[in-house]
């Protein structure tokens, strides 16, 4: 296994790489062209991805632990059974992003573009979805378990057999929503109705 600890890579010109079994630790990628980049069984961890170009990029069983995508090219991108645990996402264009079982646990992703995106079955324990734009998205038994969502707009998704907590219920934007009878009830338990 190969492992890269603290390199820089700024302003590298690496496009349509086959990367099997690599670990990074704090690297820096800043303004790197990784386009067409494909990772299987990778580890980033602590990596800074600001303003690189991963259009069109497929990362397969990859961990991202804790790294940093600010102004990150994500277009056409794919993640298929990939960890993105406590990474930060800022003023990233997401709605091209395919996600497959997928674990957001821990993820800033406040304010960001999701909608449309599919994302059903994606873990979003305790995430920070503040603001974030979820519209029109399949997040069929997606989990939302301790995520923060105050004014996250999930207006006309599909939540049926989603995990969300009483808070989220009150604090995001669900007009249209299509849910399932025990989201409903928990919806309504969570505005203060008596259930008979």
């Amino acid at each position: 296994m190969t492992s890269a600890v603290g390199e820089d890579f700024q302003d590298a010109m690496l496009p349509d790489q086959e990367w099997s079994g690599r670990v990074f630790e704090r690297c820096d990628f800043t303004d790197a062209d990784l386009t067409g980049l494909s990772t299987r069984n990778c580890v980033f961890t602590d990596c800074d991805f600001t303003g690189t170009d991963l259009n069109g990029s497929r990362h397969v069983a990859t961990a991202f632990r804790s790294c940093t995508f600010e102004r990150t090219v994500l277009g056409k991108s794919s993640f298929e059974g990939c960890s993105l645990l406590g990474s930060s996402f800022v003023d990233c264009r997401l709605r091209s992003l395919t996600l497959t079982e997928t674990d957001l646990t821990l993820v800033a992703l406040g304010r960001c573009d999701l909608r449309d995106v599919g994302l059903h079955g994606a873990r979003f324990r305790e995430a920070n979805l503040t603001e974030c734009d979820l519209r029109g998205c399949d997040l069929r038994e997606a989990d939302f378990t301790g995520a923060r969502m105050l004014g996250a707009r999930l207006n006309n998704a599909d939540l049926r057999d989603a995990r969300l907590d009483a808070d989220a219920l009150v604090q995001a934007h669900l007009r249209g929503a299509r849910v399932d009878t025990t989201l409903a009830l928990s919806y309504a338990a969570a505005h203060g109705l008596q259930l008979d």
